[in-house]
């Protein structure tokens, strides 16, 4: 088992920066990448950015270039940095984390933070 708490959501103004966190615990060493994914209301959820375990990055089209992932392995926490924030990155962002256990894969969610960028 995997725990995520995610933190770092909040109000921002366009063109602003938000760094979200997301701290992980439990089976941290079953681990096989980790990303953010986001959900706006009424739209399906979106994967932001990944990083696997051996540190490569992918990030969805919309977010390149303004968003970067990162990962301290020391603390077990996984980041988004967020630049050049605008209103259409205003979404609920989860934490996702990818486990290997024996030969099946797990996905573990955090419970979400609220970003919103103002106009």
């Amino acid at each position: 088992q995997v725990q995520l708490v995610e933190s770092g959501g909040g109000l921002v103004q366009a063109g602003g920066s938000l760094r979200l966190s997301c701290a992980a615990s439990g089976s941290i060493a079953t681990i096989n990448a980790m990303a953010w994914y986001r959900q706006a209301p009424g739209k399906q959820r979106e994967l932001v950015a990944r990083i696997t375990s051996g540190g490569s990055t992918a990030y969805a089209d919309l977010v390149k270039g303004r968003f970067t992932i990162s990962i301290n392995n020391a603390k077990n926490t996984v980041y988004l940095q967020m630049n050049s924030l605008k209103p259409e990155d205003t979404a609920v962002y989860y934490c996702n984390a990818v486990a290997l256990s024996g030969a099946s894969f797990f996905n573990y969610w955090g419970q979400g933070t609220q970003v919103t960028v103002s106009s």
